[in-house]
């Protein structure tokens, strides 16, 4: 008679189906086929998530490579070294030769803070080195001292370390898919950041916060990738409670800046409600209609969806100091980038990013 342990045991038939189902669903996802599915899930212990992280980050790096391989063609050696691998010698900073950056700013405008806030999508794949491209010729048009990314992935990472230098590259993750911050190393100070954990995401999401210094004032930066879907409205307003706490309890003498894909609807915004002290930029500059989405399948045809859906998803909430004799600073524009389709006949990413800025008062 077989023991109870052994009968909890699944049989091998059944380990056998679980394991050919996991590996039809993985090459459906990746469009690879059976053997290459059974390779990385294999050496990820079954695990669909982790199998798929693995997959995508060495398809990425093998993306990335082929994107850099004309750069490299003064040699006839066959082999390359790999992107992680490359020497500092080997970058070239494609965010260098802003024509913003070659003259002298006016004194009113040396005193602007300017910043990009984006959901890359960089879990999809497809044109990707191209559009990582985008992304670095919008770096070079705006010249931004803060960008705030989402949806990175630790291929795109390598690249922006490589190609955009003139930034100082701060990680909210290392696996799957996680925010970042870049710095212009010229303009921002750059002291301490903190990853604050969601307690209850189902996302890998957290919160990545910097304190930094601009022009002698002190700045608390933020951006999130709060939780996606509709469904997920309860544990969405959670997150936004936890934002607006660490906002709230920032010293008086610091500006606080978050921006970032809150995937808010304007009902979640109004149940949880903003700290009197904090603003949504957008609406504090007016409402612009044409500045409204930032999630347009309408116009934007990165997703190929059977439906049209217009969302405020991406937004940036200011809160200014407040302490007697401390500068401060005000927003004063604000725009969407991104609206450009590439050579590659895609644009920079499924969501348009946010452009802003914040002058001296």
């Amino acid at each position: 008679m077989a023991s109870s342990s052994d009968s909890d045991k699944p049989s091998v038939s059944t380990v056998e189906e679980s394991r050919t189902r996991l590996c039809d669903e993985f090459a459906a996802i990746t469009g690879s086929d059976s053997a290459v599915a059974q390779c990385y899930l294999a050496e990820n212990e079954w695990e669909m998530e982790r199998a798929l992280n693995s997959f995508f980050e060495a398809d990425m790096e093998r993306l990335f490579e082929a994107e850099d391989l004309p750069e490299r063609e003064t040699s006839p050696k066959p082999k390359r070294q790999k992107v992680k691998e490359k020497p500092d010698g080997d970058c070239i900073d494609l965010t260098e030769d802003s024509p913003a950056s070659t003259h002298k700013l006016s004194e009113e405008d040396d005193k602007k803070l300017s910043l990009i806030s984006w959901n890359l999508d960089g879990l999809d794949t497809d044109n990707l080195p191209e559009r990582a491209r985008g992304l670095c010729s919008y770096l070079v048009l705006y010249t931004p001292d803060v960008v705030f990314l989402q949806e990175l992935i630790p291929s795109y990472v390598l690249y922006l370390k490589k190609r955009a230098v003139s930034y100082l590259i701060i990680e909210g993750g290392e696996e799957g898919y996680f925010t970042g911050m870049m710095l212009k190393k010229s303009r921002i100070g750059f002291m301490e950041s903190e990853i604050v954990a969601y307690p209850t995401t189902q996302m890998m999401r957290n919160l990545l916060v910097a304190q930094v210094n601009f022009k002698g004032q002190k700045l608390c930066l933020m951006t999130s990738h709060l939780e996606s879907c509709k469904g997920h409205a309860e544990e969405r307003m959670k997150q936004l409670r936890v934002v607006m706490q660490k906002i709230s309890v920032a010293p008086d003498d610091v500006t606080v800046l978050f921006g970032g894909d809150t995937n808010l609807r304007d009902t979640e915004v109004a149940k949880v409600g903003l700290p009197r002290s904090v603003c949504d930029v957008w609406e504090r500059l007016g409402k612009q209609e044409h500045c409204r989405y930032t999630w347009d399948t309408k116009a934007n045809n990165n997703k190929t969806v059977p439906y049209i859906s217009r969302c405020r998803f991406d937004r940036v909430y200011f809160r200014p100091a407040t302490k007697d004799g401390v500068p401060c600073l005000a927003p004063d524009h604000f725009a969407l980038v991104g609206l450009e389709k590439l050579d590659c006949g895609r644009f920079t990413s499924d969501h348009w990013g946010i452009y802003c800025s914040f002058s001296a008062r």
